[in-house]
């Protein structure tokens, strides 16, 4: 199967895993409440850390849940791990195979903490470390370029926000996600066009605050992965501190915008980096006066929620980036120097 049919599979993935994964996250939450956690250790790498992100935010404002992203190296290569109690530690990775994320919850079983698995693969070594195990149900993803199991952690975590917070229209929400993905799909011609404006970039700030910071940071990646683009993802407030500079007239500045408490900070940023810095603004948004601002306009569906909002809008993202591959003339399916499965010790 191809990147742009994975990427295309993803709203039947999406509802596939809503459907199958209900009994085992709501056992995950009865532990949650039944244990007392007081807060997440969270382990992943590459595309799982940016999930990682999303549940910082996701476990955090809807829950006042505290998440803490483990440096995997304190267990497997200083030994030097911290001291766990009262957490829920959460290992996140497409295959299960890495080596350093297997070995921060062995040694959270070791302390006696609850652990969680969020993988595609069941019987992987970090699935047979964990109390628990959450299958993402994205079935065999054969493009190296992580796309419909990322969109899988998303919807595996916003499913246990869901479980905790026991708001019946936080589970609504999340079963329009299938349909928002397959709406947003239908922006492919348009991503295709705006790709080929993009050729000869060869760099490009990613912005994106919040809930978005995840996709921000995702989307950054893929354009290393795939488009070889020297692209660098930061929230808009540490933009400010700093890294500003770069903007000059015809930089392009890419960025992802939802309607919610961080949107007039960030619609002012773009505002000021357009009309006054002279950056060109490709923006993913439901926010129509950044579509406005913006010179290569893509529209999320109105109706979308902020806290849901990285699940779909990297799917654009992830198009932008297969169209981009190819304009440029790269091989999509086998990106120089990566393989699927990662092995980090």
């Amino acid at each position: 199967m191809s990147l742009r049919a994975e990427i295309f599979e993803q709203p039947a993935v999406l509802a596939r895993l809503h459907e199958r994964q209900g009994e085992t996250v709501a056992e995950v939450a009865h532990a949650v409440r039944r244990e007392g956690v007081g807060y997440v250790y969270l382990a992943a790498r590459g595309s799982s850390d940016h999930a990682g992100v999303y549940a910082l935010y996701a476990w955090g404002a809807l829950l006042g849940l505290p998440v803490a992203l483990a440096a995997p190296s304190l267990f497997s290569v200083y030994s030097r791990p911290p001291r766990l109690r009262g957490s829920l530690v959460v290992g996140i990775s497409q295959s299960g195979q890495s080596p350093d994320i297997v070995a921060v919850l062995l040694e959270a079983s070791r302390q006696g903490v609850p652990t969680l698995a969020i993988t595609n693969d069941p019987g992987s070594p970090l699935a047979a470390a964990a109390r628990f195990v959450i299958e993402t149900c994205a079935g065999s993803e054969a493009a190296v370029a992580a796309t419909k199991t990322y969109t899988a952690q998303l919807m595996a975590i916003a499913m246990l926000a869901a479980a905790l917070a026991d708001d019946p229209r936080f589970d609504g929400e999340l079963g329009r996600v299938p349909g928002w993905v397959e709406e947003t799909l239908e922006l492919d011609p348009a991503v295709e066009a705006i790709a080929e404006r993009y050729r000869f970039m060869d760099q490009c700030v990613v912005l994106g605050r919040g809930f978005d910071y995840a996709t921000a940071r995702e989307w950054s990646l893929k354009l290393k992965e795939l488009t070889y683009v020297g692209a660098e993802p930061y929230s808009p407030s540490d933009f400010r501190h700093g890294p500003v500079a770069i903007v000059e007239s015809g930089f392009p500045v890419l960025a992802t915008v939802a309607r919610g408490p961080v949107l007039s900070g960030v619609r002012e940023l773009l505002e000021t980096l357009v009309t006054e810095r002279g950056a060109e603004l490709l923006a993913i948004s439901n926010d129509e006066a950044v579509l406005a601002l913006a010179s290569r306009p893509l529209p999320l569906p109105a109706s979308l929620p902020e806290w849901l909002c990285p699940l779909v809008s990297i799917v654009p993202a992830q198009l932008f980036c297969y169209h981009l591959a190819r304009a440029k003339g790269h091989d999509t399916e086998r990106p120089r120097g990566l393989t699927k499965v990662t092995r980090t010790v």
